[in-house]
């Protein structure tokens, strides 16, 4: 047994390096013509609504900085990731690019010099993004003003920094891809399948990394914890978590639009994502996103035991912080306030596990976004300074197994995991 584990074990790395070796010499050639072009003026609007969908302002704009001038930094657990510029300067940004150039960072995810891009950038997910959206897109771009701002080097380490490692990484986690199409399924359920996988990219946070920072694919929206961030993106495939397969379409639609609806709210970096995207998208193209989550297969609920979820009798210390600090917004029972202040009871926000968003959200406060069908939302104050980790654990506690819920205990070490980013 043993010396066949080792046999495959050799087939597996001979593989890989095939694959590596493939990815050395898979470099799709610029046609020597390739010269920076200007769009449209319909192509400069099409790739605004584009860009927006794929909420490139987000990255590749520093905290203050000037817009699309990168220099955001990307914190990954082999370093930081700084985001380049994208204004068509022709020193610092791409001004010298052509679209073809552009075509293949998202296609191929190397940059002009043919270089492999850090996966920090999402081209596992815009490599499905179509030829006339990436020219859109590069349209767009250069009709942007130019800003000379030097891109800023990134802090991996070695040997996460070398091109081989990137080829490694390439040949398990990454194949150029295409149309996502699915002949069997609606128009509509088709667009829906090209934003979420493609430019909206989200898989990038709904998915667990492994040690290497991989995923099983665009298609795994599974749910996992935001590396270096703390925030757990809940699974869009479970009904304990964020699945929608049983909401209204006018409900997901409201949410990814208002960053509210009647089954809730977003926090957090998703609050980012409907601030600076989704809030912008039309009709159709929310629709058709709702449409596509809302079919999205399902797992199992999972089974709890009611004993193991009854909250303690009497008075406990989380009992009593919850009637100082929680109580006058989400009221005695957990009931909170339609418009204004989420209920706690029944609520799978709540109870989800991990329980990192609820960590967070005390220790720093919750705020939704503010958008156009909800301009002024009401947020939440952070207790870091008022409440020590064992208060929040027992405080978090109290919630999860009151009014109903049947979530499981969190304790202060969790508290102190979560609080931190590391």
């Amino acid at each position: 047994m043993r010396h066949v584990g080792r046999v495959l074990a050799a087939l597996g790395l001979l593989a890989v390096a095939a694959l590596v070796v493939l990815d050395f010499r898979s470099n799709e050639a610029i046609p020597a013509d390739a010269v920076p072009t200007d769009g449209t003026a319909e192509q400069v609007k099409r790739g605004l609504y584009l860009a927006t969908v794929g909420n490139c302002l987000g990255c590749h704009t520093a905290p203050g900085g000037v817009p699309y001038a990168g220099g955001r930094a990307i914190d990954t657990p082999f370093g930081a990731i700084y985001t380049s510029n994208l204004t068509p300067d022709d020193t610092t940004g791409i001004g010298t690019w052509s679209s073809a150039h552009l075509w293949r960072a998202l296609h191929h995810g190397r940059s002009k010099d043919g270089r492999r891009l850090f996966p920090a950038f999402p081209y596992p997910n815009y490599t499905h993004v179509t030829r006339e959206d990436s020219d859109a897109i590069y349209a767009y771009l250069r009709s942007l003003p130019p800003v000379r701002q030097p891109n800023a080097a990134h802090t991996v380490g070695f040997p996460y920094d070398t091109q081989v490692a990137l080829a490694v990484w390439r040949a398990l986690f990454f194949s150029p891809g295409g149309d996502v199409a699915n002949p069997s399924q609606s128009a509509e359920w088709n667009r829906g399948a090209y934003l979420v996988q493609g430019l909206g990219h989200c898989n990038a946070c709904h998915s667990a990394r492994n040690l290497l920072g991989g995923s099983s694919g665009v298609l795994d929206l599974s749910g996992g914890l935001i590396p270096m961030q703390n925030w757990y993106a809940p699974s869009l495939t479970s009904p304990d978590e964020a699945g929608v397969a049983t909401w209204d379409t006018r409900d997901v639609v409201a949410l990814l639009r208002d960053g509210v609806s009647t089954h809730a709210s977003v926090l957090g970096p998703m609050a980012e994502v409907v601030q600076s995207s989704t809030q912008h998208l039309n009709a159709a193209d929310l629709q058709a996103m709702a449409v596509y989550l809302k079919a999205l297969p399902q797992q199992a609920a999972r089974e709890i035991d009611p004993a193991a979820s009854q909250p303690p009798r009497g008075e406990t210390l989380g009992s009593r912080l919850y009637g100082q600090h929680c109580a006058q917004c989400h009221g005695d029972k957990g009931e909170g306030v339609p418009g204004a202040y989420p209920a706690l009871a029944g609520n799978r926000a709540v109870t989800m596990d991990p329980p990192a968003n609820l960590v967070r959200v005390v220790l720093l406060g919750g705020f939704a976004p503010s958008t156009a069908g909800n301009p002024r939302p009401f947020g939440m104050p952070p207790f870091a300074t008022t409440l020590s980790e064992e208060d929040v654990a027992a405080v978090l506690t109290h919630l999860r197994k009151s009014w109903g819920n049947q979530g499981s205990v969190v304790s202060a070490l969790e508290v102190h995991r979560y609080r931190t980013q590391d």
